[in-house]
């Protein structure tokens, strides 16, 4: 069964840059402006997760969806998540590590963090070099006919 996923991360996460990459298009960076809804993902901007009163957004768009996928590239400088985060989830959460091999990278600290969170899957991915999309695509199910 294919499972439809919502991505939450903060604005420059790559959210949108892996979305891009999971279906197949060319990555090019831009700003979502509005929540990006398609058949498998739904993508919301950034400063819903960052901004508190957008939060409710994203409460309503998880039950929309199967899983929950909390992006943290791995040059980020903090979590956004506090620990035990998961456990408001009313659907399955996973982590996914993106931007692995960018400049000041350190994708160990963020599955430290995406664990803290509660996450028990973690994916490691870069969209550019499609390196940890392929597990991605297969715990999803959407290698399946």
């Amino acid at each position: 069964m294919k499972r439809k996923i919502m991505f939450m991360g903060r604005s420059g996460a790559g959210k949108t840059t892996i979305t891009q990459a999971l279906y197949g298009e060319d990555i090019a960076y831009q700003k979502t402006q509005y929540v990006n809804y398609s058949q498998y993902i739904i993508d919301p901007p950034g400063e819903y997760i960052e901004d508190k009163q957008f939060g409710f957004a994203l409460a309503l768009y998880s039950y929309e969806v199967d899983v929950i996928g909390l992006i943290l590239a791995a040059n980020e400088p903090f979590s956004l998540y506090s620990p035990g985060t998961v456990a408001m989830a009313t659907r399955e959460v996973i982590g996914i590590v993106t931007q692995i091999n960018a400049d000041g990278a350190n994708p160990s600290l963020a599955k430290e963090w995406l664990c803290l969170a509660g996450c028990e899957k973690i994916f490691f991915v870069d969209s550019v070099t499609r390196e940890g999309l392929d597990e991605l695509i297969s715990y999803l199910g959407w290698d399946e006919e």
